[in-house]
């Protein structure tokens, strides 16, 4: 979960309008949380621009007019029909809350890999909990490469099956700390769950480039 803090606010024309006080990584069609202000603006809304000028209106085509004179960072717009409200310090400042979740795989898709044609409802809770956590820190990874993914839509086939084999990782280390599960004496060679060939199709710990 993602928060800043909300600096400025403003609602034209049924548009709302905050400004932070740090950048936050969130995209258009994204859902957050304001609270702290007043004006009516508290509560859920969903993004839809990420502005880089201050916002003046609407014209008669209904589309969103902007002032390319006066550049404003750290902007999201949004849908909030109420009063206007003129651009002015929010006081007290209130705050922003994001909770980016990624959608890329599902416990299906892992079950699949794994060949597994049953599962207990144990096994199906896991399965879930691993398709979760595989898709939050495949997503979170990518961004760290420097990639702009869509939350609700894999970007390739090879960060699907990326995804989906490093969801098989975490459900074949059930019960382990660093490696799968054995039960030979001889012991098993440490696994991690992120391997090379999951980095690969992930297209991780490199830069991306244009």
């Amino acid at each position: 979960m993602a928060t800043s803090t909300v600096i400025i606010h403003q609602r034209t024309a049924d548009y709302g309008v905050v400004q932070l006080m740090t950048n936050l990584d969130i995209e258009v069609g994204a859902s957050f949380t304001l609270s702290g202000l007043g004006h009516g603006l508290n509560g859920t809304h969903t993004v839809y621009a990420l502005p880089q000028y201050r916002f003046t209106g609407v014209d008669d085509e209904g589309d969103l007019v902007f002032n390319t004179t006066d550049p404003i960072p750290n902007q999201i717009l949004f849908q909030d029909a109420g009063d206007d409200l003129l651009r002015s310090a929010a006081d007290p400042v209130g705050t922003i809350t994001y909770a980016p979740v990624c959608t890329w795989i599902d416990a299906d898709d892992i079950q699949d890999w794994l060949g597994i044609p049953t599962v207990s409802v144990d096994d199906a809770q896991f399965l879930n909990w691993c398709a979760s956590a595989a898709n939050q820190v495949a997503f979170r990874r990518r961004v760290e490469s420097g990639y702009l993914d869509n939350l609700s839509v894999v970007p390739s086939g090879d960060v699907f099956l990326g995804t989906v084999q490093l969801g098989g990782a975490y459900f074949r280390l059930r019960g382990s700390i660093d490696q799968f599960a054995s039960f030979s004496d001889m012991g098993t060679a440490p696994t991690v769950g992120i391997t090379p060939t999951i980095k690969q199709l992930l297209g991780i710990d490199r830069p991306a480039v244009a």
